[in-house]
């Protein structure tokens, strides 16, 4: 069987890894000129790591990333709704991790090279067409180098991992309207700083139409590690405005993001001064799609953000990729057919995946913070005056099961 993968992201490369080591074959056509260390930081949660784990990338993700030991839920002023350990801290039998994205995705990226070889990742092919009959499937990608000819090449199987917007998907979807908007914006940067708390743990602050996140994504060094920051910010009515088609990762000056970032606290640490600190800070709508109703169409199928692109909350974009990935490859390995194989993993993962979009758009975990501050606007003195313990752990708990990693564990009751 050969196996031609659309994307080179960590979808797509984790595919390639999770299929080379089921004895398939796997070659990816990217379509940028070349796979750099892109974005910022992104969070990897204990049932996608235990993955990446069987695949022997534990000691790569630790000499880059940094084992998360505590999760802090705020409300804008500082004052802490939920605390809970994370990864081994919370009894699980691999970390979480929080790391940069783009040192998780070259991490993979050297792994498929060294694995199957330095032809498996082809640069500047971008999907651009494919033809299936009863033997497989062709496809087309253009040449994003200097507009030749392009390649066109056979296998059985071609699985889209291109993104939020995915070529692939835009065959079988035509018609479908662009990404989805809360009128919410991002802003994001990292820098290195001094070590926070116990240079391990997490904190949001702040609900959905308003939030920061911080957390250190490397391994303290001399005092000091890299600290990723976020702010989330509703700026606009999304049934007055689509999200703005030029803003995807570009970059914007300080005086746009300080005034935001000013309206939320983090016990021991100055945001203001850190987002003053940061090099570069870069703008991203906070966008999904409506989940879609199938995937797959005979020899093809979509996969990460390609099949179900989220909002970013409860860490579990980059998560839910990697289960599909290792879905996919386990069922490839034992269907007798390639269609069934891609049906099988169609009918596992596009009900939970779409659940988890759904629970997203209303803040998934990070949801008890808006609960809370919707009750207690003025603030409180004893978070079980406002939402008993018993509620917020439903709210949290109740997102790590629907998103298949287990139940949390708290550090203490806060009150």
């Amino acid at each position: 069987m050969k196996v031609i993968i659309a994307g080179a992201g960590i979808g797509g490369l984790t595919t390639a890894l999770m299929l080379h080591a089921r004895g398939i074959k796997a070659e990816i056509y990217e379509a940028a000129r070349e796979v750099r260390e892109v974005g910022v930081g992104i969070n990897v949660l204990p049932h996608a790591i235990r993955e990446l784990d069987a695949l022997g990338l534990l000691p790569a993700l630790d000499a880059v990333g940094l084992r998360t030991r505590k999760l802090s839920y705020l409300t804008r002023d500082g004052s802490e709704v939920w605390s809970e350990l994370r990864g081994l801290h919370a009894g699980h039998d691999v970390p979480q991790f929080s790391i940069h994205r783009g040192r998780l995705q070259k991490l993979i990226y050297d792994a498929v090279i060294d694995r199957l070889g330095p032809d498996a990742i082809r640069t500047g092919c971008r999907l651009a067409g494919m033809v299936q009959d009863e033997a497989g499937v062709t496809a087309h990608f253009s040449d994003n180098h200097d507009g030749g000819a392009g390649t066109t090449v056979r296998g059985d199987v071609l699985i889209c991992c291109d993104g939020i917007h995915s070529a692939g998907r835009r065959m079988f979807y035509p018609k479908e309207p662009g990404p989805s908007w809360q009128g919410v914006m991002m802003w994001r940067g990292a820098v290195d700083w001094d070590v926070w708390d116990d240079g391990e743990s997490m904190a949001i602050s702040g609900g959905l139409g308003g939030k920061l996140v911080l957390y250190p994504i490397a391994p303290p060094k001399d005092g000091k590690q890299l600290m990723n920051w976020v702010v989330n910010i509703r700026v606009q009515d999304p049934e007055l405005s689509p999200p703005p088609a030029s803003n995807w990762s570009r970059q914007v000056p300080l005086s746009l993001v300080l005034p935001y970032a000013r309206r939320f606290t983090v016990p021991g640490c100055d945001i203001e001064a850190l987002v003053r600190a940061t090099p570069s800070i870069f703008e991203y709508p906070m966008a999904d799609r409506d989940p879609l109703p199938r995937w797959t169409f005979g020899r093809v199928t979509l996969l990460g953000d390609a099949a179900h692109p989220m909002y970013p909350v409860g860490s579990n974009g980059a998560s839910q990729a990697i289960l599909d990935a290792r879905c996919l490859a386990d069922a490839l390995a034992r269907a007798e057919h390639p269609r069934a194989a891609l049906w099988s993993y169609e009918q596992d993962r596009l009900p939970k995946t779409a659940e988890v979009v759904r629970n997203n758009r209303s803040g998934g975990p990070e949801g008890v913070i808006d609960a809370v501050e919707r009750l207690a606007p003025a603030g409180f003195k004893n978070i079980e005056d406002v939402l008993s313990y018993e509620d917020r752990e439903a709210i949290v708990g109740g997102y790590a099961k629907l998103a298949g990693f287990g139940k949390v564990t708290r550090v203490e009751k806060t009150g």
